[in-house]
């Protein structure tokens, strides 16, 4: 148990805590050229691209004014439109922040000036650019609404009365109005949110508690957070009242007692609402609004957290410490790390702790770094993990996600963690990164020099000013040799402790020049599920195998045999080339080339790998050659195939459905027939010869099927699937007897859960002749 945690359990009083640590706004850090600097260029660049006018368009529309111009692609044409506006304030206002360039303030504002006329049209105070399928529909929603806030409530994860998530959207447009006024100095956005609350106030205000959990079991963002930022800038209690209705207990109330019951739950509805409870106990002091964010944030970093420091699979957590078998393309959702980095400096500010910002850097430069290409600023959704699959982004104008507004809002803070302080007493060097720091508290500018992390060495000088003050500088945990700091030359402090803060107090005068060096060393991170699945790392970073252009070939799956040798006999740095690596002899079928996970923008890759001895790979290179044969024999034999979720192959073989949800992993698609649906296809059969009906189908891990396979309208098969693998495709093989295929030259198969039961994720149906 964390110190931080068993402090929390103890704490007696119920007041507003004052932090031990606080964050330098972003106008104190300017970050020198590197990767993270390019990456804010990249970002600052395409928010100057997008048209405010096309994010309010849908706003406008809700408000009975004619919508103006034409909206952006995906999510902003469905359900959850709004939330964009909301991440580009925040992000324009913090790119104001950082630099003063009026052109993202005059951005800021004239999104502002846009729900202001928004909310003179209809003064009830309500926003949002919710869309039906059909288009907007301003009486229809205000009549799901009226029904709300009767508390005739249906809902489900992400439906509320048929809406999409509609408070997690407004929480993103609370979030940036208020981001608005903080680092834009707009008041305008202040009076926005507070008629927008008033609105929120009045429609939730009849609703009995168990009315409200039944609200609530919808995905709400933030909205405890912004609820109560908004108290404190308005000194209104009611907006405080109203944060604390935002409590889902099902998810929260184990969290109360310590325990972890995250397995199935969608990880980024979670994280948001531990975010707010943290801003809570800021304000009210509650102990155990913070045991639950502590204990939650040391569950999903410490069990549930991939060597990137990414979570979730397909956006869902799983059984703790089970990570060796969800490894897919729908690994990490890129939302998930954004806001466990706010949450992260949340509790350091209360208990600074060298473990918080270990892994702060691990998700910062592992994940957000990568989740950017760097040319067009386009971003991922997921980052995946399995083995030879490689990143897609977000296109311009038509991707607009979830992780593409979070995406906008990361590669605008860049540095923004890098450093905290305690007035002008103490000064904690958190991330090593080149960058200036104007240390206003301590009239101390600071200037940091490194090629991290290419290099583990940093230099740090006083540009300006001086005075005595304490400097805290973070051991990673990763640094496991002992780290001397000389100022001047001359040694003054040396740390053998990894994951601690050396600390250096003096009286520090303008030159002064503060250096040292954290050993950077290859080492593997193991599966917690399996130790001979790992990841390479060097230091902090996260290595990949380039496993060559997305376009080409599917490049077989790569092991490492490296007869329990240590990392360094069998991994070799690439001379006159930075982090760059080669692995020749332990590698099978080829060599590998290995550089970081944030460089390998369109390249395939692998991550994770299974390491053998010789013997070992001996015999498991059987199986692996075993399934390629059965494949071809496959293949050879097939008489007919459709593969599911593909436009094409659906309508050749006459493919119809209902409730079915088309989704991807690992470079295939697939249907998942959803209770109440089903789907049929049309194959041809070979009548003449025994023949087998096989399925492929995705192991996946958060259903439970039960269906039946019916071949013109005659039972087949029932079906659960016991045993399944989980997180990759697999075949099941059904005999079809003679009878079915009788005078036939096809077939009709249908997929079709029982009553209240799921069905299965399908990938392809395949005919296929008996062997001879």
């Amino acid at each position: 148990m964390t110190t931080l945690i068993a402090a929390l359990m103890l704490t007696p009083t119920t007041r507003p805590p004052k932090p031990v640590a606080v964050p330098f706004p972003l106008s104190a850090v300017r970050l020198l050229p590197g990767p993270l600097e390019s990456a804010h260029q990249a970002a600052a660049k395409y928010l100057l691209k997008l048209d405010p006018q096309r994010l309010l368009a849908g706003f406008r529309a809700n408000s009975g004014l004619p919508p103006g111009a034409e909206i952006y692609g995906g999510w902003e044409t469905m359900g959850l439109a709004g939330h964009s506006l909301g991440h580009y304030l925040t992000a324009c206002a913090q790119e104001f922040a950082r630099t003063q360039d009026p052109a993202f303030k005059d951005r800021v504002d004239e999104c502002v000036a846009g729900l202001v006329e928004c909310q003179k049209a209809r003064p009830d105070g309500f926003l949002a650019a919710f869309r039906f399928e059909e288009g907007f529909d301003r009486a229809r929603l205000d009549k799901i609404w009226a029904d709300v806030a009767a508390g005739n409530i249906k809902t489900g994860g992400f439906d509320l009365n048929g809406m999409w998530s509609p408070w997690y959207v407004h929480h993103k447009v609370f979030a940036g109005l208020l981001d608005a006024d903080a680092l834009c100095g707009n008041k305008k956005a202040i009076q926005v949110a507070s008629k927008f609350a008033n609105w929120a106030q009045a429609i939730t205000k009849n609703l009995t508690p168990e009315q409200w959990q039944k609200m609530v079991a919808c995905e709400y963002g933030g909205m405890n957070e912004s609820l109560a930022e908004l108290a404190v800038r308005t000194k209104n209690p009611s907006h405080l009242q109203l944060a604390r209705k935002f409590y889902d207990r099902p998810a929260l109330d184990p969290l109360t007692r310590g325990t972890d019951e995250l397995a199935g739950k969608h990880s980024n509805t979670q994280i948001p609402k531990l975010i707010g409870l943290a801003r809570l106990y800021e304000l009210t002091g509650d102990p155990q609004d913070a045991f639950m964010a502590a204990y939650f944030w040391e569950r999903i970093v410490d069990h549930h957290s991939y060597a990137i420091g990414g979570n979730s699979n397909g956006e869902h957590l799983g059984p703790p410490d089970q990570l060796r078998d969800r490894l897919s393309s729908n690994t990490a959702e890129t939302c998930n790390t954004y806001n466990m980095l706010k949450l992260t400096r949340h509790l350091f500010s209360w208990g600074p702790e060298a473990r918080e910002m270990d892994y702060y850097e691990r998700a910062y430069f592992n994940h957000i770094l990568a989740s950017q290409d760097p040319e067009t600023a386009g971003v991922t959704y997921f980052l995946p993990l399995a083995t030879g699959r490689n990143r897609t982004y977000s296109s311009p104008y038509n991707d607009f996600t979830c992780c593409h507004g979070t995406g906008m809002e990361n590669h605008t803070k860049h540095g923004d963690s890098a450093y905290f302080h305690s007035g002008g007493k103490t000064l904690w060097v958190n991330l090593f990164l080149p960058s200036e720091l104007t240390w206003r508290e301590a009239q101390t500018t600071l200037r940091q020099e490194t090629s991290f992390p290419e290099s583990g060495k940093v230099k740090i000088s006083v540009l300006d000013g001086g005075g005595t003050f304490e400097v805290k500088l973070r051991h990673p945990a990763w640094a496991k040799g002992p780290v001397e700091f000389r100022v001047n030359g001359e040694k003054v402090a040396v740390s053998v402790k990894p994951s601690s803060y050396a600390s250096i107090k003096r009286a520090w005068k303008k030159g002064d020049q503060l250096e040292f060096e954290m050993p950077m060393k290859l080492w593997e991170e193991r599966m917690p599920d399996d130790p001979k699945r790992v990841a390479l790392m060097y230091g902090p970073i996260v290595l990949a195998a380039d496993l060559g252009p997305s376009t080409g070939p599917e490049p077989r799956t790569p092991v490492l045999v490296t007869n329990g040798r240590p990392v360094e006999e069998w991994i070799k740095p690439v001379p006159n080339q930075p982090l760059t690596f080669s692995v020749d002899d332990a590698a099978r079928p080829v060599a590998l080339r290995f550089l970081p996970l944030y460089r390998l923008h369109h390249n395939r890759y692998g991550v994770y790998f299974d390491k053998f001895s010789q013997e070992e790979w001996e015999r498991n290179e059987a199986e692996y050659r075993a399934e390629e044969s059965r494949q071809q024999d496959l293949a050879s034999r097939t008489v007919d195939q459709v593969t599911i979720g593909e436009m094409q192959p659906e309508r050749d073989h006459n493919l119809k459905s209902e409730r079915n949800d088309v989704r991807d992993a690992n470079g295939r698609s697939f249907r998942t027939v959803l209770p109440g649906g089903w789907f049929e296809v049309g194959l041809k059969v070979d009548q003449t010869k025994p023949a087998t009906l096989v399925v492929t189908y995705w192991g996946n891990d958060r259903l439970w099927p039960d269906f039946k396979i019916l071949v013109d309208g005659i039972e087949l098969a029932s079906e659960d699937l016991a045993g399944r693998p989980a997180n990759r495709f697999f075949d099941v093989e059904y005999p079809l007897p003679s009878s079915a295929l009788k005078g036939k030259a096809a077939v009709t198969v249908r997929v079709q859960p029982r009553e209240g039961k799921s069905g299965p994720s399908v990938a392809a149906i395949r005919s296929v002749r008996g062997k001879a």
